[in-house]
């Protein structure tokens, strides 16, 4: 299962019940962050969940919307006596600009450990969760990323009896273990799995173009969640100047994708009754939502 919570839905500035982009996401005890923006600790707050087991957050962009709520957290984690390592991940000048914000919240009980993109494309492996990192096209180097739950095959008790394994060790490689046995015997996973299953897929993309590349790496996604930062049809000019996306061009990346679900998010503070518009949005995506704060869900792995 994999909890997901839109914790700020709002682009460039916080209104009194809509904060700055942030996303929580919640697996096996770990909790990953997606962008900081301003109120993310409030939001955290509201929703119920902790601080402290935030053991990873990932970064889209250096815009201030997006990080801004970044150095209070930190303090708030320390003072909640954390001390494992804290991982970020986020494009090139990670480190340099989190450097800059902590001159605000200097000491710190734990360490960081900043892992940098460079490529346009990179996968990383952390605490149960296949992270697949792809830039975008905004107006400063920004990427999306696609965070996927994994799930093996099922454990095939007669191919384990049929190739002797011991079963002392099934449990083992029902995890994914290699066994290194006696007398040099090599025990792997895939000796006593089936095909791999469907996993858990969310993608998460702010302030961009619309892309190709946006549209390959949501493929099948069960949750999409997509800026859509003006919805007024005179706005797509906008858009192109700023590269943002429009409530419609979301929709399509969704269609093409053939994702599950869309919830729309960073939407514009001057942009009222937004919900006025999703009818029309719905006309190429019917399973399109406005994100709104607090928003989540929970997924789960289909049956067998």
């Amino acid at each position: 299962m994999l909890d997901v919570c839109l914790l700020g839905t709002g682009g460039m500035m916080p209104l009194p019940h809509r904060f700055l982009t942030a996303a929580l996401m919640r697996y096996n005890g770990s909790n990953l962050l997606i962008d900081c923006g301003e109120g993310t600790q409030v939001a955290i707050k509201e929703k119920g969940w902790t601080f402290k087991p935030i053991d990873v957050i990932c970064f889209t962009h250096y815009h201030a919307d997006h990080i801004s709520g970044l150095p209070g957290l930190l303090l708030t984690m320390g003072n909640a006596e954390r001390t494992s390592p804290l991982v970020m991940i986020g494009p090139k000048g990670l480190e340099r600009v989190v450097g800059a914000l902590r001159v605000i919240a200097p000491e710190l009980p734990f360490e960081i450990q900043y892992m940098e993109i460079t490529e346009p494309e990179a996968d990383i492996e952390i605490n149960g969760y296949h992270i697949h990192a792809f830039r975008v096209n905004h107006n400063v180097v920004c990427y999306g990323y696609s965070i996927e739950i994994k799930r093996a095959g099922r454990f095939d008790v007669e191919r384990a009896k049929a190739a002797g394994i011991p079963q002392r060790m099934w449990s083992r490689l029902q995890h994914g273990e290699t066994i290194m046995a006696e007398e040099g015997c090599v025990y792997t996973p895939d000796m006593v799995l089936g095909p791999e299953r469907k996993g858990i897929k969310v993608t998460y993309c702010t302030d961009t173009r619309p892309t190709e590349t946006i549209a390959k790496c949501a493929e099948a996604s069960d949750l999409f969640i997509c800026e859509g930062m003006y919805a007024e049809p005179d706005k797509l000019v906008k858009a192109k100047q700023y590269k943002h996306m429009t409530f419609y061009e979301a929709a399509e990346l969704a269609k093409r994708a053939k994702v599950s679900e869309m919830w729309l998010t960073h939407y514009s503070p001057s942009l009222v009754r937004a919900e006025d518009y999703m009818p029309k949005v719905r006309e190429t995506f019917p399973n399109a939502f406005l994100g709104k704060d607090g928003k989540s869900v929970e997924l789960l792995f289909e049956d067998d």
